[in-house]
């Protein structure tokens, strides 16, 4: 038996999220809609400039949103993520040992990383990430006894965009194989399909059992304009895929057959999160006794459900007879 659902690999930051106007990213001169590496000095200036502004801290980071996620649907999750001995990063260690998921790694000597998420009444989010002690995370912080425990290691594209981090996160790949469990890797962003395609799709040919990626990233990688012909050429490789189109809802592929999943209509405040919490749902899913079609439906709530509010954290989680109600639904 495992102990673990999901084991996660991902850079180990903290959201700072906050409600801004167009005339405060046009003063700093800060491109709308996309996420952009910063160093210290910058996002010194973007924290400063929100020094009394309402504002929401949470551990966060890809792998971390989707891991925490997890824990709240009330699955069993651990995390490896590199933070400093800042106070920052004992925030975050904290932050992730109250809802139950194991973070055991030694911190770096560095700063802990921060991503300063800018959301605008048209919930559009502006997302500056600073890195810092998250590019220290290597191979030797991978606990083989935490990935044997695991049914699922889910590993955050982003990792594959630095030499210590990319190590990190093949050895967690080979490790998973040779311990028999699966692989979930989400491709993270439409700019990094694009800058290391040919890698992605070696992952999706060789270690990767569950991909995730969005409509956008789908079509950069498979040269294919329609979702379904997407999933399906993705499909041909790995074992299952997630496809997610944003409120048109999402296609979920296993053994052959392809799920429509249906989008929730909600009033979207902040789109903060919502793939990660999308896989989320998925993975607690198909761990917890649901099936792919069932899995995929509480995703698609969930990730409605998350950007109908501000930042990557349910504020209403869902209860178990919420939860029981997918697991009941027809499986055809």
């Amino acid at each position: 038996m495992r102990s673990l659902d999901v084991f996660g690999v991902g850079n180990a930051l903290v959201d700072v999220q906050a409600r801004v106007d167009d005339a405060f990213l046009d003063r700093l001169k800060l491109d709308k809609g996309i996420m952009t590496l910063v160093d210290d000095e910058a996002q010194a200036k973007v924290l400063g400039e929100l020094s009394g502004r309402p504002l929401n801290r949470c551990a966060g980071g890809s792998a971390a949103n989707t891991i925490v996620a997890v824990a709240e649907f009330g699955g069993t999750a651990a995390f490896v993520g590199k933070v400093g001995s800042d106070d920052i990063g004992k925030f975050f260690v904290r932050d992730m040992s109250d809802l139950g998921i194991a973070v055991d790694v030694e911190p770096a000597d560095a700063p802990t990383g921060t991503c300063a998420v800018l959301i605008t009444e048209d919930a559009q989010r502006t997302m500056l990430t600073n890195l810092a002690a998250s590019v220290t995370l290597t191979e030797a912080d991978i606990d083989e006894e935490l990935i044997k425990k695991s049914k699922y290691v889910y590993i955050e594209g982003y990792l594959l965009t630095g030499e210590n981090t990319k190590a990190a996160a093949y050895r967690a790949m080979d490790l998973a194989k040779k311990n028999n469990t699966k692989v979930a890797f989400t491709a993270s962003d439409p700019f990094l399909v694009n800058m290391i395609r040919d890698e992605i799709w070696d992952l999706i040919k060789g270690p990767v059992d569950l991909f995730f990626c969005n409509e956008e990233e789908a079509k950069s990688l498979t040269g294919e304009s329609d979702p379904v012909m997407c999933a399906s050429k993705i499909h041909q490789h790995a074992e299952n895929v997630a496809l997610t189109l944003g409120n048109k809802g999402s296609l979920v592929m296993h053994g052959g057959e392809s799920f429509p999943i249906e989008g929730v209509n909600v009033k979207a405040i902040d789109t903060t999160g919502a793939g990660d919490m999308y896989a989320g749902g998925l993975l607690y899913g198909i761990t917890n006794g649901l099936s792919w079609r069932q899995a995929g439906h509480l995703a698609s709530h969930a990730a409605g459900r998350i950007v109908s509010q501000m930042g990557a954290r349910m504020e209403r989680k869902f209860t178990d007879d919420e939860i029981k109600a997918f697991g009941e639904l027809d499986a055809v």
